[in-house]
């Protein structure tokens, strides 16, 4: 079959009026959940008796669940346990029509980015010479000082290769969106696919999307590597730092 240029340009058209909100679901969990899960790695490090072992336990569990897995769970499944909770106790609310489908989607996004950004900051802070942690104390800094001005600088720093692979995948985590009934890049191409039958070109307009979205997102954190390893040249005079 003749794959129709003006549909995919159609497509493609609509298809970018659906990215802001397609970026939002994973720009938003990664930035909330960068916080929860700084403090779960600090729990973990710093082996915090109940918030360290909760911390391994619910990495493990996000880790090893599949994405829609998590999705069937939350979206198809608690909604009916909320609404038999909420008529159990006399409410009106109702589950379905008051709490819209982006509103699951970007809490399920956040629960698996909370997972694997807990593992990347773990990772990172712990490969940072503990003797600087020490030092830094031995001066009179605080440990919220000692970390932020110490410690996080030299974490991040390699830190980021991951974060953008965990950037790159919560975006093609965002196909599954659709299924929570919420208009985004994917789900916009599915439905002008359905109603022109025209699969293959939808399905290959965001394709391209997706991969030109996600070497935008390598070229920002690369250009962020770039610049931290340029400040820390600037700070400690090393020179010959590979770029």
């Amino acid at each position: 079959m003749k794959l129709s240029t003006a549909f995919m340009t159609e497509t493609f058209i609509n298809a970018v009026k659906a990215l802001p909100l397609t970026t939002s679901l994973a720009l938003v969990p990664f930035l909330f959940g960068s916080v929860f899960a700084f403090l779960l790695a600090l729990a973990q490090i710093r082996q915090v008796r109940f918030w360290g072992k909760f911390a391994s336990f619910y990495v493990s569990l996000i880790r090893g669940m599949p994405m829609v897995v998590l999705v069937l769970l939350l979206y198809n499944t608690l909604p009916g346990y909320l609404d038999c909770f909420f008529k159990a106790i006399g409410s009106s609310f109702n589950v379905y029509r008051s709490i819209p489908g982006a509103v699951y989607a970007y809490f399920i996004f956040t629960l698996s980015a909370i997972a694997f950004l807990t593992e990347v900051f773990r990772s990172a802070i712990g490969a940072v010479d503990k003797g600087q942690l020490e030092a830094a104390y031995g001066i009179g800094l605080s440990g919220f000082q000692a970390y932020t001005r110490i410690i996080l600088p030299q974490a991040l720093r390699g830190a980021v290769p991951n974060l953008c692979n965990l950037m790159v995948a919560l975006v093609k985590n965002t196909s599954l969106a659709f299924m929570m009934t919420v208009k985004d890049l994917t789900q916009t191409a599915k439905l002008g696919a359905a109603l022109n039958y025209r699969y293959a070109e939808a399905y290959i307009v965001i394709l391209v999307i997706y991969i030109l979205l996600c070497l935008f997102i390598e070229g920002v954190f690369w250009l962020i590597e770039r610049r931290l390893h340029y400040e820390y040249k600037e700070r400690t005079g090393i020179k010959g730092i590979s770029q």
